[in-house]
């Protein structure tokens, strides 16, 4: 099941290896369980973790996250509500996206 139906130029056939991919952001104060909650998320929903990159910067917690949906029980629309709802309870910032919209958006 092609989980980005409704992204903009996509046919919904899956011609890339990489059709099914997401980034993660998260940003915010630092504090424990971060991760444990993010992977948690994604966990309860089969998308599998392929790649990921943390650090302090000052006293802020930076994250992106790279992750794979073909197997997902949600979609992506569902999943970005439920990183949001984290975000707020953890008071950071979670977002997902399409890795070709973020990397249309980081384009130079």
């Amino acid at each position: 099941m092609n989980r980005f139906k409704s992204l903009p130029g996509n046919s919904g056939s899956d011609d890339s290896s990489d059709s099914n991919r997401i980034v993660i952001t998260v940003i915010g104060p630092d504090r424990v369980g971060i991760i444990a909650a993010v992977s948690a998320i994604l966990a309860e929903n089969s998308i599998n973790i392929l790649d990921i990159s943390q650090t302090i910067m000052q006293e802020f917690f930076v994250m992106v996250l790279i992750a794979d949906m073909e197997k997902a029980s949600i979609e992506l629309i569902t999943l970005k509500d439920l990183l949001s709802q984290k975000g707020e309870e953890l008071q950071m910032r979670i977002d997902a996206q399409h890795e070709d919209v973020f990397n249309y958006m980081h384009r130079i």
